[in-house]
């Protein structure tokens, strides 16, 4: 996957390591005053004072509603790009191509309003929108069509609506707006954002939607209120509809990723060897199929892949819940040939924005860090400015830290299946239960216990060759979609002696979400020594069970002190580190602060430090950690030699100090 890209007409790797967001506002359309080139250099002489590598711009969100003001949009990024570009810093877009802002009624006026001025909001008249049109393509002409109604589509979350991306119209117009775009300023990279679809699952009714369900998968769209293919819709949230029990419905959402997917596709297409990567925030729930949201499916057109970790209200701090989609996202990115990837952490204040940087170590990708103050119906009286917020750990990370987290390999003791099937099929098990949630429950007994863990995803868990090169355990919990060559791949697996446990059921539907005669399961030889069948993550905490029955043996174990701290063991070109993230975090609220969804602002994050002598046991002929020191942004300059003990022939016990330390913390060795 090529991720190289001309900056001042020299050829550079573009690896994003400590990324922020470049906020933009309404008076930026003004460029080129005075005032507007003034804030670009200062803010970029404060970029560079704090160590960041890439802006990526925020705002002009909603791109088409700033047609009419192109030339000066363009005009203005081309200024940024060449400030940024004279510090070497390089400058990535963002922006949705698939919208425009269109509330419907004064209640949506206002919602807007209060909820959304990070889009930036300078939308179209209703008299107007209806003559607003780029390149002779009218935006009320390419937007989807409600099957409900015949209205056009539109998302209520965001007071959008929705243009379709099976409309040759507009593809042809977002084509023309890159070429324009890319001509006029010397983007470093695109965040093309929203492949996905908005509206729900009622769009998009239109003539190019019927007839490609028609020409792909031999359906019509049934009407509204078919029961056997929309299911219950009454008083249901619209993003819980359909029958998944109906093939039809199942190929409807198919038909609805393809069609995103595909325009992705055009999209690299057009922009060549520019780095392009698309934001999401998910990619294991059910819930992703109502917006056609499938990175997997998108992954093959991008270069990079980022995480929308999302929040900056005091529930934030539980990051435990995260731990799986970071993981997996990391996955889908080292499988398109290590592709960087960056985890996007919003903060307001000083301690959310540590936090989300500290994710980013602990996770092993890069950080892109962001405030989002204007997500609030007002800004704060003390709103902080990103490299304000970044700046202290990034100049400690280069000082005492400076590890590429590009070629950090995690220790892994175990694989975590998530197959995908199981997600697009909208498979549950009997009390409800869908395969990512098992995935989920996995994930955080894991972390709580250190153990490292990499995920295979539906295409490795096909691949004999893949599965049977390394020796750890294979996790299969809730793997009701199989196909047969997954099956014949993990029976192979197992009789090649490769250990696996399985819950189930397992493998009650195939790839399509047919329902089999006879489940898979009953085909599994019992007699293998190396497979074991366990109770689901979702029934209780089966790893307590594994673990005393000495199914597996840490490699690394707490043994004393406080137990709230997490683990994980990496390598960077053969330097040892052992990185600790507090799993125990209590998010203070701001006293009068709030999010769209009435909850809390995070201002500041309490821990406990009692108890903060740690040893940690590490089995030999695993990893070597001698000669270390501790190291946190917390101790600032200070460092802490780790102290060792050796005596035992099977592991050794390394001793950290963490008082003073409430969040994060590094284990470096000097060997």
């Amino acid at each position: 996957m090529g991720v190289r890209v001309m900056i001042n007409n020299n050829d550079s790797v573009f690896i994003p390591r400590k990324t922020a967001s470049w906020w933009c506002s309404l008076e930026d359309i003004l460029w080129p005053e005075k005032k507007v080139l003034d804030k670009i250099k200062y803010r970029t002489e404060n970029f560079a004072a704090a160590n960041i590598d890439t802006a990526i711009n925020f705002g002009f969100h909603v791109r088409f509603d700033f047609s009419n003001y192109f030339s000066q949009l363009h005009g203005y990024y081309a200024a940024v790009c060449e400030e940024l570009h004279k510090n070497g810093i390089r400058f990535m877009d963002h922006y949705s191509c698939n919208h425009v802002q269109r509330p419907r009624n004064m209640d949506e006026f206002n919602k807007v309003h209060k909820n959304h001025r990070h889009h930036i909001l300078l939308f179209h008249d209703p008299i107007a929108a209806e003559f607003a049109q780029y390149e002779g393509h009218f935006f009320k002409d390419i937007c989807e069509v409600d099957i409900r109604d015949g209205k056009r589509g539109y998302s209520t979350n965001y007071q959008l609506e929705v243009f379709c991306h099976n409309n040759p119209s507009f593809v042809d117009m977002h084509k023309k707006y890159l070429k324009r775009l890319l001509n006029d300023v010397p983007m470093d990279g695109m965040e093309v954002d929203d492949m996905c679809d908005y509206a729900g699952l009622a769009t998009c009714g239109c003539k190019y939607c019927r007839e490609r369900f028609q020409k792909d998968y031999g359906h019509d769209i049934p009407p509204f209120g078919d029961k056997d293919f929309w299911g219950i819709t009454e008083g249901k949230n619209e993003y819980s509809w359909g029958n998944y029990d109906n093939p039809v419905f199942r190929d409807w959402l198919r038909m609805k990723s393809d069609s995103v997917a595909d325009h992705l596709a055009i999209i690299k297409e057009t922009i060549g060897r520019i780095p392009l990567m698309t934001c999401c925030s998910s990619s294991g729930p059910i819930r992703l199929n109502a917006i056609s949201l499938n990175l997997e499916k998108l992954s093959s057109s991008l270069d990079f892949l980022v995480l929308e970790n999302c929040g900056i209200s005091v529930n934030s701090t539980n990051w435990l819940k995260m731990d799986a989609e970071a993981l997996h996202q990391r996955d889908i990115a080292e499988k398109m040939g290590n592709a960087p990837t960056l985890a996007i952490s919003y903060s307001i204040y000083k301690d959310s924005a540590y936090l989300g940087w500290a994710l980013g170590r602990f996770w092993g990708v890069g950080n892109w860090s962001s405030t989002l103050n204007q997500r609030l119906e007002k800004d704060p009286d003390d709103a902080k400015e990103i490299y304000d917020l970044v700046k202290g750990q990034n100049l400690w990370e280069d000082k005492y830290c400076n590890l590429n987290h590009m070629k950090g390999k995690d220790y892994i003791e175990v694989r975590l299946v998530s197959n995908r099937f199981c997600r697009e099929n909208g498979w549950r098990d009997a009390n409800g239960y869908e395969h990512w949630d098992k995935i989920c429950s996995w994930s955080k007994s894991l972390v709580e216990k250190s153990i490292g863990y990499r995920f295979v995803r539906s295409d490795e868990l096909s691949d004999k060759i893949s599965l049977c090169a390394e020796n750890t355990p294979l996790i299969l919990d809730g793997l009701g979609c199989i196909s047969m060559e997954q099956f014949n791949a993990i029976r192979h697996y197992l009789q090649q002696g490769g250990p696996a446990w399985i819950s189930l059921p397992f493998g009650t539907h195939d790839e399509k979400g047919f329902k089999r005669e006879i489940p898979l399961s009953t085909l599994l030889d019992r007699n293998y020594s190396n497979l074991h069948i366990i109770d689901s993550a979702t029934d209780g905490n089966p790893l307590d069970d594994i673990i005393q029955k000495a199914l597996i043996n840490p490699v690394i174990t707490q043994i004393s002190g406080n137990p709230q701290w997490a683990a994980r063991i990496r390598t960077y070109d053969n330097k040892r580190t052992l990185h600790l993230l507090n799993t125990s975090l209590e998010g203070i609220p701001h006293d009068y602060l709030k999010n769209n969804e009435g909850n809390p602002i995070l201002e500041k994050i309490k821990f406990d430090t009692s108890d903060s002598d740690l040893i940690f046991r590490i089995r030999k002929g695993t990893i070597n950690l001698d000669e270390c020191r501790l190291l946190s942004p917390e101790l600032q300059d200070k460092t802490r030699k780790v102290t060792i003990n050796n005596d035992s022939h099977s592991y050794y016990d390394i001793h950290l100090d963490l008082s003073g330390i409430g969040i994060y913390a590094v284990v470096l060795s000097d060997s």
